[in-house]
């Protein structure tokens, strides 16, 4: 009996915590939208898919699935020099767009979850922090 309730109480506990990432997770895709919406999509285009050959595609990115790291750096303090996305070479520069670390992570997990992309976990100011010039 005791085994029962404490299983249900620990599968109560779980589905909550799921739940609230859940939440956290849409909020920030919410807010990266809109961010996306005033400083990416001049670029990258509403539909994610960059212009050919001058500003990578975001939508079903090989570099941003495969690259987190990287991907985060660029929002975070810009992107100089070749990458290779989906078998094309792009050599341009972003800017920096000026994002404190919460804002960086939003994007991400906008872009992460947009356009058919479902790269990953939520990606957390934490991990944005961490990531250095």
């Amino acid at each position: 009996m005791k085994i029962g309730i404490i299983f249900c109480l620990s599968i109560l506990i779980l589905s909550s915590f799921v739940a609230d990432q859940n939440r956290k997770k849409e909020k920030s895709k919410a807010r990266g939208k809109e961010i996306y919406t005033d400083f990416c999509v001049t670029c990258h285009r509403a539909n994610g898919e960059g212009t050919a050959k001058i500003f990578p595609p975001l939508a079903k990115s090989d570099y941003l699935k495969n690259q987190q790291t990287e991907s985060i750096y660029a929002i975070k303090y810009g992107q100089k020099g070749k990458i290779t996305v989906n078998a094309t070479d792009y050599n341009g520069m972003m800017p920096a767009p000026g994002l404190d670390d919460e804002e960086v992570a939003d994007v991400m997990n906008y872009i992460n979850h947009a356009w058919g992309n479902d790269y990953g976990k939520m990606v957390t100011a934490d991990q944005v922090k961490a990531v250095k010039k």
